[in-house]
């Protein structure tokens, strides 16, 4: 048994146990792949020896530090490079942990403490990141072009004294940077002779202030906004310093809850997650933070959980003047959390001298649920992010939800959950999770009953909103989008979607105002809002400022097709024809169906204006005004006595033309049911003079559509006598025998 100090390096896929169950076969071919073509050639250059790979963790020993980090950075880059052209769930993305420290050597094998805490730190790293011990960046600092954040000391697994641990920052702009590093204590140990000279100047702290050493004298003028005219606050994302990364979804449920629960008080402008972690995760310093945001008020923190207790540090700083306003340590049972967080909301409240409405003191002393593990589930589904997400991702989130309402039926936020994951299924046509019809009445009871529960609950109250604008219910639903905002008046989403609402009913200044608003709550948002918020400007003539945010979601969420949809007509109206056609190559890529009548359709409670401009963008941008560019021949359309006898106890058997079989009956009492591998319904079927029309509930948005029907004189799909052409098909068929 030999012993050495040694560089060690630890790597392990994020997630590799819930891809292997979507994909084990691949997912392994993809492990290997990485390991040939991208480990191996990487350690062999830095010199650097491949012990063994432990599943889906590689462990690998190096001479030099240097050398293991720099092997390391270059990994995850060349990972990056190679994932960018991955879609998201075939994508392999490696935590790595560096530690230097005495190891055991055994024959081929290393172990050790040195071994130990390379793998205890590399859970800490982000997918796609690198973790550092202090020992390792002590040697490496100022060896590498890339940055550091400074954990603090991690106290891990099997290891008895903590681990100083930092996140290696790959971003160029980051070099030689530490951020959150440690200060130095202040020797207060000083000669009598200063202390003496101390109290000379004392006299002088009058007028003598030293935070202007720090902050410059005009401190707003640093700030990306204007501050707002009530007290403006950002929760910055509370960092888990447990050890153990199976806690950060309490850390960032204790940062949300902060974060909703302030949002609720008219009297503060809060920033919303999404940017408070955008952020944070870049700026070094809290006054850099602030600034950025545009807030006066820093709240930050800390969350330690071990079994059943809870240790939660909170700091709410001034970051005009970088003074602590209030401070407070808590040290509880877990079940206390509601307790700690209803704490910190009124030591805040009370530290701002922000007063309450009687309403707000409710809507404050409101405890979600009692049960913790509810509670649990529902911040687990909270963290996904699961807008325009895949179908494992919204698998994933509905089931947290449900647990949830599992274990208490009258969690109003998990109901809301729900609602809000559904009518976003319903809106986008998923139909891979529920058919449309399915989604729509999922949004619909589970926001009336989360509701029911807590009628102040603003998620269910947007829900309602979004569904009976579409209903052409004008009037209700911006009754339900004034009411969600009314109730939670800092939270963007809310505020957005009433933006939206008021759009697309004909208030089109109110609109953009909201929509400023929201994005001033929201100023780093997410790809979807980015889409929201372009689309409320494009429906108000304000296309300058919808083309940039319409842009950023295309290039985050490049099958969106909505995205490309409003930017072809965005660019058409700004006199881009070459970026409109491109968009509009695209859209048809994604959405081979699209056509100008089925959008008519799709958007038919717009003011007759709107719908108007959105279409002859569309139509200049080159979007046919049939599925697939159908142009009949009048010669060949069916009359209206031709097609009452198409339909009169008829079987239609045929396909679609994008090869989909399909069955359709029809009775003498204008019912008619569609069969076909993916799809089972019923409608009814109406002639309206050389039109055949035809409405299945639930579908299409509950939508009566009309089209024509030719005797098939085409090249195409000769042995079937007819084509059936509606906004939202082009189906060849033939009448067979019932």
């Amino acid at each position: 048994m030999e012993r050495h100090l040694a560089a060690v390096l630890i790597a392990d896929v994020a997630g590799y146990g819930h891809l292997s169950q979507i994909d084990e076969e691949g997912t392994r071919a993809r492990f290997q792949s990485d390991l040939y073509e991208v480990f191996e050639p990487k350690i062999a250059k830095h010199h650097g020896r491949l012990v063994k790979t432990m599943g889906d963790g590689v462990l690998v020993e190096f001479h030099s530090v240097v050398d293991a980090l720099r092997c390391a950075v270059e990994i995850q880059q060349e990972k990056a490079k190679r994932n960018a052209g991955e879609p998201a769930g075939h994508r392999l993305d490696f935590r790595i942990g560096v530690n230097l420290g005495d190891i055991i050597v055994e024959g081929d094998d290393i172990h050790g403490d040195g071994v130990n805490i390379a793998d205890r730190i590399q859970a800490l790293a982000e997918p796609g990141g690198i973790a550092i011990s202090g020992t390792t960046y002590d040697h490496v600092k100022s060896r590498l072009p890339v940055g550091y954040v400074s954990l603090g000391e991690q106290k891990v697994k099997s290891i008895a004294e903590p681990v100083r641990v930092y996140r290696v920052v790959l971003d160029p702009s980051a070099a030689g940077k530490t951020l959150g590093a440690p200060k130095k204590k202040f020797n207060w140990r000083v000669p009598a002779a200063a202390a003496l000279l101390a109290l000379v100047l004392a006299g002088g702290a009058l007028w003598f202030k030293p935070w202007t050493l720090i902050w410059p004298a005009t401190p707003v003028q640093r700030f990306a906004y204007p501050l707002p005219d009530k007290p403006s606050v950002a929760v910055l994302p509370f960092i888990n310093v447990s050890g153990d990364t199976e806690h950060d979804h309490l850390a960032e449920g204790l940062t949300d809850d902060l974060i909703t629960e302030l949002s609720k008080v008219s009297g503060l402008f809060v920033i919303a997650r999404h940017s408070v972690f955008a952020v944070s995760t870049s700026a070094n310093k809290i006054q850099d933070v602030a600034s950025e945001l545009g807030v006066h008020y820093i709240l930050e923190g800390t969350l330690q959980r071990a079994d059943t207790r809870l240790r939660i540090n909170v700091k709410l700083i001034d970051a005009v003047t970088g003074l602590s306003l209030w401070a407070e340590r808590y040290d509880r049972q877990y079940a206390d959390l509601f307790a700690v967080q209803d704490d910190v909301i009124g030591k805040i409240i009370s530290a701002l001298e922000v007063k309450l409405s009687e309403g707000e003191r409710d809507q404050l002393a409101r405890i979600p649920t009692d049960n913790l593990e509810a509670y649990d589930y529902y911040m687990r589904a909270e963290q996904e992010g699961f807008f325009y997400a895949d179908v494992e991702t919204y698998r994933r989130t509905l089931s947290y939800y449900q647990k949830a309402i599992d274990l208490d039926p009258r969690f109003a936020n998990a109901h809301a959950g729900i609602a809000r994951v559904a009518v976003d299924v319903w809106r986008n046509d998923y139909n891979f999770l529920w058919s449309a019809a399915v989604a729509r009445k999922i949004a619909y009871d589970a926001a009336g009953e989360a509701l029911k529960i807590d009628p102040n609950n603003a998620r269910a109250h947007t829900v309602l909103a979004l569904l009976q604008l579409v209903d052409g219910r004008e009037v209700e639903a911006r009754e339900s989008a004034n009411r969600a905002v009314a109730t939670q008046p800092n939270d963007p989403e809310a505020v957005a979607n009433l933006a939206l609402i008021l759009a697309q009913t004909g208030s089109r200044g109110q609109a953009v105002t909201e929509m400023d608003r929201a994005l001033r709550l929201d100023p780093s948002p997410e790809p979807s809002f980015k889409l929201l918020a372009g689309i409320v400007y494009y429906t108000s003539r304000e296309n300058e400022r919808a083309i940039p945010l319409l842009e950023a979601a295309r290039d985050s969420l490049p099958r969106a097709e909505p995205a490309r949809e409003y930017l072809a007509a965005a660019y058409v109206d700004e006199g881009k024809l070459t970026p409109a056609a491109e968009e509009k190559a695209k859209l048809m890529a994604l959405f081979p169906d699209a056509n100008l009548t089925y959008y008519s359709y799709l958007y038919d409670y717009w003011q007759k204006e709107d719908l108007d401009y959105h279409l002859a963008g569309l139509k200049a941008a080159r979007v046919p005004q049939w599925p697939f560019d159908f142009q009949g021949n009048q010669a060949d359309q069916l009359s209206e006595s031709q097609l009452n006898d198409l339909v009169n106890n008829k079987k239609w058997a045929g396909k679609h033309r994008n090869g989909t079989q399909f069955v359709q009956f029809f009775d003498s009492a204008g019912n008619t049911a569609y069969r076909s591998a993916n799809t089972n319904i019923t409608g009814a079927v109406e002639i309206q003079g050389n039109r055949l029309c035809e409405k299945y509930p639930g579908y299409f948005r509950d939508r009566t559509v009309c089209g024509y029907v030719y005797r098939n004189t085409t090249t195409d799909e000769r042995d079937l006598d007819y084509i059936q052409v509606t906004p939202q098909s082009l189906k060849y068929f033939s009448v067979a025998p019932l």
